[in-house]
């Protein structure tokens, strides 16, 4: 036996959806249980470390993204809460600029996970409101923590 669904009768039942969600149910809007994070590392292997401890701690890792190019893409199509963004990212630009760009653009704001953190790095990234910084190398247990407390933030 095949069961039909009325989808629309199915969507009207469906809580409303955040801003940054990148689904529309008409006009609402939903909070997903999860926060959802873009990590924008250049590192193969820092990325995946990421991504797991992430998902270790319940959050939902929109994509990986390697260039501030892929970085911004990606976050206006999967409308992440907040981004974990390294400053030094393939490509031309760094992720300084893809920070301050998300922030203007999509009022997306990143916790910086860098070795790269001296006072003119600082004052270039205060135009993107970091959620925070966090220096590498580090551990799961502090990004998650560094994590809680950006998330505290929006």
């Amino acid at each position: 036996m095949i069961r039909m669904i009325d989808w629309e009768a199915a969507s009207a039942e469906k809580p409303p959806l955040p801003p940054h969600s990148g689904m529309d149910h008409g006009t609402t809007t939903r909070r997903s249980a999860a926060a959802r994070i873009l990590v924008v590392e250049d590192d193969y292997f820092i990325a995946m470390e990421i991504e797991s401890a992430l998902r270790d701690a319940g959050y939902e890792v929109v994509g990986i993204a390697a260039t501030a190019t892929e970085a911004e893409a990606m976050a206006h199509d999967m409308c992440p809460d907040m981004a974990v963004m390294d400053i030094r990212l393939a490509g031309r630009r760094d992720g300084v600029e893809a920070a301050t760009e998300l922030y203007n653009k999509l009022d997306i704001r990143s916790l910086f996970a860098t070795a790269h953190e001296d006072a003119e790095m600082r004052r270039r990234a205060a135009a993107a409101r970091p959620l925070g910084w966090l220096a590498k190398p580090f551990s799961p247990t502090m990004l998650i923590d560094a994590v809680k407390a950006a998330l505290t933030q929006l």
